[in-house]
């Protein structure tokens, strides 16, 4: 099925599903008769009938549309009505009440508020008692491997499993001890991805349990993914999972599990503006943390903007608390040409470029058992081919603990 590819964000064009909304003809089919064309037909149209269930689950009724300048439409949902409240746990509720901050919590300082996203250009948003929540269309359900794969990210897409699956990583992490959060500023950009089914993202990873099938991570930040949004604008982001990427979790309001409380923030809306490369840097201020309350995972973005939740039940092993925390940039590497690819992490450039040029985290913290925040101890910086991808770590007064990471991916040091 052939598509047509085109960097520049926002306009993008895939010419994907043809098949599955024409009808079909004996050049598409491996036999020309008229009971196997028979058959064929039935089967895209149950295909088709499957889409469009699934969007009918994803967009639900909303009060005010607004239409973004990248091309998004973002419905303003009613909270009580966003997706998560289709889990047979959460119907009939309503989002809680915010929680307890970590102590030791400042207002960040340099990181961009909540009109950070194309689609609040225009001066519109949503009323109070709703939530924005960017519409899923049919071409999107189309560019993913299938109906039931549709927001997720493939199996084994953690660094441990990342030589055997086509996933890259520089990243910093700490384990060992039991934590309870964790927080980062980090910068934006606009990396290139060479390929549909490849993406480019920085994040924080929060995760416990085995690196087997019992794996449970929450994930936010934020991403540029061809497939999923059909650009290469980089979006902010969530992910989870309770089963290593397997059956459960999505990324964002594409299954019901997170529960959106902000009516400002779309989750996979674009950034705008990035960072600029020996020009402006502009970075986002994320913090994941469990509420000693009520045991669910909160996610606050820049200067106090509470997202939502993950609730605590989703979970297994982090329905108690986390094992480790990781920092830092992913690609995947399909080699379809034979090569490396040529797909960006962070700006493009290596560690060792600095300030301005290359991609970084800072002001890196845990929670801990005490609802506090604190810094990092025996932060290890790792990544996976550095000749493709590396990462520089160090701690300053200004700062605290930060790296820098990156690169540009096939090179001469990476054929």
């Amino acid at each position: 099925m052939a598509s047509s590819y085109s960097m520049s964000c926002p306009i993008i064009v895939f010419f994907v599903g043809f098949l599955l909304l024409a009808p079909i003809s004996p050049a598409f089919s491996s036999s020309s008769s008229p009971v196997n064309n028979t058959l064929r037909s039935g089967e895209e149209l149950l295909k088709y009938r499957r889409l469009r269930a699934h969007l009918n689950r994803l967009n639900k009724p909303s009060l005010k549309t607004i239409q973004s300048p990248d091309g998004d439409v973002i419905d303003c949902v009613p909270s009580h009505l966003q997706p998560a409240f289709d889990h047979p746990m959460l119907k009939g509720q309503k989002p809680l009440d915010p929680p307890e901050r970590p102590k030791g919590h400042n207002n960040p300082t340099g990181v961009m508020e909540d009109s950070f996203q194309r689609w609040r250009v225009s001066g519109e948003s949503c009323p109070e008692g709703t939530v924005p929540i960017r519409r899923t269309k049919e071409e999107d359900i189309l560019r993913a491997s299938s109906v039931r794969r549709f927001g997720r990210k493939p199996a084994t897409s953690l660094r441990r499993d990342s030589t055997s699956s086509g996933h890259e990583h520089a990243v910093g992490y700490v384990m060992g001890d039991q934590y309870y959060g964790a927080k980062a500023s980090l910068n934006v950009w606009a990396p290139k991805v060479t390929s549909p089914a490849e993406f480019s993202l920085s994040q924080i990873w929060v995760i416990s349990g085995s690196f087997g099938d019992d794996l449970n991570t929450i994930e936010a930040g934020w991403q540029i993914s061809p497939q999923l949004y059909g650009d290469d604008c980089p979006r902010f982001f969530t992910y989870w999972t309770t089963d290593a990427y397997q059956a459960t979790g999505c990324y964002n309001l594409l299954c019901s599990g997170f529960v959106q409380t902000n009516n400002k923030i779309a989750i996979g809306a674009a950034i705008s503006p990035t960072s600029s490369y020996t020009g402006g840097q502009f970075d986002i201020s994320l913090l994941v943390w469990k509420d000693p309350k009520h045991g669910n995972w909160w996610l606050e973005f820049g200067s106090g903007l509470l997202v939502g939740y993950w609730p605590s039940f989703l979970f297994s092993h982090l329905a108690e608390h986390a094992s480790m925390v990781q920092f830092g940039g992913e690609i995947v590497n399909t080699r379809t040409s034979g090569f490396h690819t040529s797909t960006q992490m962070g700006s493009g450039h290596f560690a060792d470029e600095g300030f301005g040029k290359a991609s970084y985290f800072r002001n890196m913290q845990v929670v801990d058992w005490d609802n506090s925040l604190v810094p990092l101890a025996n932060l290890r910086v790792l990544a996976d081919h550095p000749n493709c991808y590396d990462i520089q770590g160090g701690i300053n007064g200004v700062w605290g603990n930060y790296f820098y990471y990156g690169g540009p991916g096939r090179n001469v040091r990476c054929p």
